[in-house]
């Protein structure tokens, strides 16, 4: 039963991600800037791999998942840093919008990369579940 929800929520945080992403630049109108390109980068194959894995009933993508959630995680949580006032390891292109520049701010705290470093981790963590629960033999 964990087994099958846990990619029964990954695909819905990771294409509900890819919605709000979509929304976010084509109907909203926000730039995406360089940061928030290399998050997508890790983000939409997710939708796509969760897509396969729940209609395949395949558990074995729990690695892959996790690989790109990590490292698309460690994205989010940079470009949350520099939002919040750190200053940036290597700067943003000139060419593109700022990396640091916030569009909104809910709560105080809640910006796009807040939101998708909480989908990257929620991502994670189901798949850490995924690996811990033994498969069932039939």
């Amino acid at each position: 039963m964990v087994r099958k929800h846990t990619l029964l929520i990954g695909f819905l945080v990771s294409f509900g991600s890819v919605v709000a992403s979509m929304y976010y630049s084509n109907i909203v109108g926000f730039t995406p800037c360089t940061l928030c390109w290399v998050q997508r980068i890790f983000l939409y194959p997710q939708a796509l791999i969760f897509g396969i894995a729940l209609f395949k009933r395949d558990f074995g993508v729990a690695d892959y998942i996790l690989g790109l959630s990590i490292v698309g995680g460690a994205v989010a949580l940079y470009h949350t840093y520099i939002q919040f006032g750190g200053a940036p390891l290597v700067p943003c292109s000139a060419e593109v919008i700022s990396c640091s520049q916030r569009f909104f701010v809910e709560f105080g705290y809640i910006t796009i990369p807040t939101m998708s470093l909480s989908a990257f981790v929620l991502i994670a963590l189901c798949m850490v579940a995924l690996k811990r629960v033994p498969p069932v033999l039939h």
